[in-house]
């Protein structure tokens, strides 16, 4: 841990944690699977069911209290829990919150767009915008220069938080801090399995992993895009991380593993394994995960063990990255 300390210790950060969050043995569902299986409990990270974010978003809010900043402008899904827990964490340090929301999942009913994260971020005070193109993240972040371009007109000294690639991954820089907690909480697992979607939790705890000398296998699931498609993304992403901190990339494309058999029908979109998975888990171990993010995980790594990447008796981490606020707002799809 001293060594990844130094290499972030010129990225200011806010202090937003109670680290370190609980490594938590499931007893009844590694009995029922066969395997040894623990939750990191990054649901648990504090900030009004901030879960994962939390992480990524001390780096952003570090940079913004460097720069004096007084408004904090993001973009994400309709129920985003990024998104709403940087508006959450603006207002706690008496910051206001520009909060864009892209229309990312068709078809949905009027408690999407009322209920969950929707709800929160506007019991926390921020503003909302929307943008109609969920899979435009270019376009997305030119909104969010526009929109902070005309708040600077108005007087306001805004910090943009970019969604594309091409700009510092800072927020992958709380999840090389993650890594770095669990391999001090328990580096002799065989197996860890998290979500994979922006790609800053998965490329972040790989590499906190890595710089810490655990060499298990990290399977990122995909949530967002096709394994092809994430793939391609986490490879650059990954190398932009060692660039940002001034290293070598602390392992090769080949230890990159993602997998996508729990995607459909699609990102935020509740499909038959989700659900099934969901219910498993509060069903015996009372632990609630979320539609988007944790239920499709938790799907995944069940697909891993039963095509046998995941061998009986292992012992197997996943992160638990939180965003329990969505399941309100997926009642018709969960009911």
């Amino acid at each position: 841990m001293e060594n990844i300390q130094q290499l972030l210790s010129p990225f200011p950060r806010a202090d937003l944690l109670a680290q370190p969050t609980p490594l938590d043995r499931m007893n009844r569902l590694s009995e029922r699977l066969g395997i040894d299986l623990w939750l990191k409990r990054d649901d648990l990270t504090g900030l009004s069911m901030g879960g994962n974010k939390t992480r990524q978003l001390a780096y952003y809010f570090g940079a913004a209290q460097a720069q004096n900043a007084d408004t904090i402008l993001i973009t994400g899904a309709v129920q985003s829990n990024y998104v709403r827990t940087a508006g959450t964490i603006a207002a706690m340090l008496g910051m206001k919150a520009d909060l864009q929301l892209e229309q990312r999942v068709a078809g949905m009913g009027a408690q999407y767009y009322a209920s969950g994260n929707v709800l929160l971020g506007k019991l926390a005070g921020a503003v909302h915008n929307s943008y109609p193109d969920g899979e435009d993240e270019a376009g997305a972040d030119a909104a969010l220069h526009a929109r902070a371009e005309y708040l600077r007109r108005q007087g306001a000294r805004p910090y943009i938080i970019h969604l594309g690639q091409g700009h510092p991954p800072l927020g992958a820089l709380g999840y090389i801090r993650g890594g770095a907690e669990l391999a001090g909480q328990m580096d002799d697992f065989d197996v860890a399995v998290v979500p994979s979607g922006s790609g800053a939790t998965h490329g972040g705890f790989l590499t906190g992993l890595r710089l810490s000398g655990v060499m298990a296998p990290v399977h990122g699931i995909c949530v967002r895009r096709d394994g092809v498609q994430q793939l391609a993304r986490m490879d650059r992403l990954t190398l932009d991380i060692a660039g940002l901190i001034g290293t070598e990339r602390p392992f090769g494309v080949d230890q990159i593993n993602v997998w996508d058999g729990a995607l459909v029908p699609g990102y935020g979109q509740v499909g038959d394994k989700t659900r099934s998975a969901i219910e498993l888990m509060l069903r015996t171990e009372g632990v609630l995960l979320d539609p988007v993010y944790t239920g499709k995980t938790f799907a995944g790594l069940l697909d891993l063990l039963a095509n046998g990447t995941i061998k009986p008796g292992q012992k197997v981490v996943m992160l638990h990255t939180g965003g329990q606020a969505a399941v309100f707002a997926y009642q018709d799809e969960l009911a």
